[in-house]
């Protein structure tokens, strides 16, 4: 699947929500200033911070914390332990930062927000692509992501080893449940979004949900470029995968979704679907502990 965060048409796009939401989160915590940090410590004194682990996963968020860093205090110096996609153990140092402790003060918190979460789902996502990397299925993440935080949540899973799907609702279509009843049926509804994009000249890869068997064979005739086998049990699932190619459909990709965690993900995945898309990974983050000390120098 495309990496629509490489798309030139949709780049300045992607861009924009990032410095958005990057900004709004300086905001909301600075408002007029950290007045606990004027009140007690020397603006001129100089030290260093650092953010270990404080528990094994995959970091995520590095960059965003730099930038949060320096968008208090350009003059701020950095030191990489570990970059976005390594393994860290707990009391392990990730990111050490030197200049004034002020400044440092005060980007601690929103840099730690950011890194915990990412990092949280990018642990998580890896959990799930270790489960089937014996297979040729891929993780897909989903729009069941924090409002206004999607471009760090989308990122946090590739750095985890996850495959991005759609970002919104313009990148790509997808026909679900709601759109096939709306539109008398799944063959119709293919047809349609295959009308509209050659009439607005949109180049988009078209996706239908499925709810059975004989859905799937429908939808299969109008060839669209994925289908979602929504709730499928695993024995459907590879019923599925085998009426597909055995009815010479094989270009088409196959999506499994629901009711998937890392209890069965491994067994869903050796039906032989391409992809697994997988809702968890962004609506119910365990953040990564981590935390930052101060010294002076």
């Amino acid at each position: 699947m495309a990496d629509n965060r490489t798309n030139y048409a949709f780049r300045e796009f992607f861009e924009t929500c990032r410095a958005k939401a990057l900004q709004l989160a300086l905001d909301e915590d600075r408002y007029q200033g950290d007045i606990t940090t004027q009140a007690t410590v020397d603006q001129s004194q100089l030290g260093l911070g650092y953010i270990e682990a404080k528990a094994e996963g995959i970091i995520a968020g590095v960059e965003v914390a730099r930038q949060v860093f320096l968008s208090s205090d350009t003059e701020l110096e950095f030191t990489d332990y570990a970059r976005d996609g390594k393994r860290v153990y707990p009391g392990e140092r990730i990111l050490e930062v030197r200049g004034r402790i002020a400044s440092i003060l005060f980007g601690e918190r929103t840099a730690l927000n950011f890194m915990q979460r990412m990092s949280g789902i990018a642990t998580r996502t890896n959990m799930y692509v270790e489960r089937v990397s014996h297979t040729n299925s891929s993780i897909l993440d989903t729009r069941k992501t924090a409002p206004a935080l999607r471009y760090f949540d989308k990122d946090a899973v590739r750095i985890g080893g996850g495959t991005n799907h759609r970002f919104g609702l313009f990148d790509m279509i997808l026909i679900k449940d709601n759109h096939i009843d709306a539109a008398g049926g799944v063959e119709a509804a293919i047809r349609r979004a295959k009308d509209w994009c050659q009439t607005n000249g949109v180049k988009v890869k078209i996706e239908t949900e499925v709810r059975s068997i004989s859905e799937l064979v429908r939808a299969c005739t109008c060839w669209p470029d994925m289908i979602l086998l929504d709730n499928f049990m695993v024995d459907d699932l590879a019923e599925a995968v085998r009426w597909v190619k055995a009815n010479g459909y094989g270009t088409i990709l196959l999506e499994a979704s629901g009711n998937i965690g890392l209890h069965n993900v491994s067994e869903v995945a050796m039906t032989g679907v391409d992809y697994i898309s997988v809702g968890e990974l962004t609506h119910s983050v365990k953040a990564l502990d981590m935390s930052m000390k101060i010294e002076r120098t």
